[in-house]
């Protein structure tokens, strides 16, 4: 699985060497994170419509589960993106991203800080736009942003809805489910 994480965190690393590089040379935070979401959000779905959503529910020929070392299954899109979100962090103290949510099936997904639950209020409640903000955390300050993160298939609307521990079991296709989040130092 590392090996996975690993190719996708090169995908994903290349375009955030090329943001965090941007920002030292006086890029406004705001744009940064613009095109890091960018990034992100397109392989996240890249790997749900052309893996997932392919295999499980339109070829049935695989599963995808939150257990899938122990089930021979798919990681969860979810699950990708935090094994790459975790790679990056190995790797770079430039900037961090999570997904969380207001509604998480993993409560450790769930917001921890103020501007994180504003932010994902937020993304849910005004359909397209995003969220900016700056917050100290463990005495260094941060410039926010929080991106909205989309039911982009019928593999997500099905897996949350039918989690025996999803807190909704109402999503649709095109729904905000979440938030993504990233995080840059301010200098």
């Amino acid at each position: 699985m590392r090996k996975i994480a690993a190719i996708a965190g090169i995908m994903w690393g290349i375009g955030a060497a090329m943001t965090g590089a941007a920002a030292s040379e006086g890029m406004p935070y705001e744009k940064v994170t613009d095109m890091l979401y960018q990034v992100m959000s397109a392989n996240r779905e890249v790997y749900t419509r052309v893996v997932v959503q392919r295999l499980t529910v339109d070829a049935k020929v695989l599963t995808a589960s939150e257990h899938f070392e122990d089930d021979a299954a798919l990681p969860l899109p979810s699950q990708m993106f935090r094994f790459v979100a975790e790679e990056v962090l190995d790797n770079t103290e430039d900037f961090s991203y999570s997904l969380l949510s207001l509604h998480p099936i993993n409560k450790k997904n769930g917001p921890a800080t103020d501007l994180e639950r504003q932010g994902l209020e937020h993304v849910a409640n005004a359909p397209g736009e995003n969220f900016y903000g700056e917050e100290e955390l463990g005495g260094e300050r941060y410039f926010s942003a929080v991106y909205p993160d989309y039911a982009v298939v019928e593999a997500c609307v099905q897996c949350h809805n039918n989690h025996k521990d999803s807190p909704r079991k109402d999503l649709s296709v095109g729904e905000v489910m979440g938030g993504v989040v990233i995080r840059i130092p301010l200098d």
